[in-house]
């Protein structure tokens, strides 16, 4: 057996991040998440597919709460960056459109078409376009969360730090590429040691906003790792950080908390932002 990571083999590495494998029924769940986020689009206004980029994946979708002044909640989608896209996830705008926020889907072109390097460049442009506020969405100016599942959880991390975010919230955020790189993860992402290193949050933490950390209780025991590590790193370094654990919650069903209007995770965020 050759070790690659943490005493894991190649086979121990790949079971350890598959949650489609660790999770009964994944297909399954999905396709729900899909079928009710089409109910999403039939049924509440959203202008879908603003620009921000010349490329076809580089647009969002927006969800508007109706009042003046409303904080905004960014939502970048999971699949291990070469998979899934927001229409996917649209079912999780109830819970922060309940709550008084804007929602904001966010899409970026997958890995391979694209490497890590275009799709943290990707994210940051959209974070750019909307400082800017260049599609008259009323977000200048005005509190934003960041947040992201997954893939998207470190997509979140790597710019918490950008001046439009004034809360970030990464869920069952992959925070350190170093394992990725060395499974079958990394046959699309053909990540490179550079970019292990620069676009692993975990070992790059800059001064940023106050930062809710959230992973389901239930998760695989790498995701809850990254996670938990991620938020006691920030704490290290002085930053405001709280780890929120969601008891009994999966890779998926993490979402059907974030979806609920009082759900740990909008009530954690919305009791968070309250006191900025």
């Amino acid at each position: 057996m050759t070790t690659l990571y943490r005493g894991m083999d190649r086979a121990t590495l790949d079971a350890a991040y598959n949650n489609s494998r660790a999770v009964p029924g994944a297909a399954r769940i999905l396709a729900d998440f899909r079928a009710r986020s089409a109910d999403v689009y039939r049924d509440l206004p959203c202008r879908r597919g603003l620009a921000y980029g010349p490329s076809s994946r580089q647009c969002y979708d927006w969800f508007a709460a109706g009042s003046s002044g409303a904080p905004t909640y960014v939502f970048i989608h999971g699949g291990y960056w070469q998979a899934c896209a927001r229409e996917d996830f649209a079912f999780i705008v109830h819970g922060p459109l309940q709550r008084g926020f804007n929602v904001v889907l966010a899409e970026y072109t997958l890995a391979p078409q694209a490497s890590m390097t275009q799709i943290v460049g990707e994210i940051g442009a959209l974070l750019d376009h909307l400082q800017t506020d260049r599609d008259g969405l009323g977000v200048a100016g005005n509190r934003l969360c960041l947040s992201g599942h997954s893939a998207g959880g470190h997509l979140a991390a790597m710019h918490r730090s950008h001046p439009v975010v004034s809360h970030a919230m990464p869920i069952s955020a992959l925070v350190d590429l170093e394992p990725i790189s060395l499974g079958e993860l990394n046959d699309k992402l053909q990540l490179t040691a550079r970019e292990v290193d620069i676009f692993s949050p975990l070992r790059h933490i800059a001064p940023g906003p106050p930062t809710t950390v959230v992973v389901g209780g239930a998760e695989l025991p790498e995701l809850v790792r990254h996670s938990r590590e991620y938020a006691a790193e920030c704490q290290q370094r002085g930053e405001i950080a709280r780890y929120v654990p969601v008891p009994g919650c999966n890779h998926f069903s993490v979402l059907e908390d974030l979806a609920s209007p009082t759900g740990v995770q909008m009530t954690a965020l919305t009791q968070a932002m309250l006191q900025q």
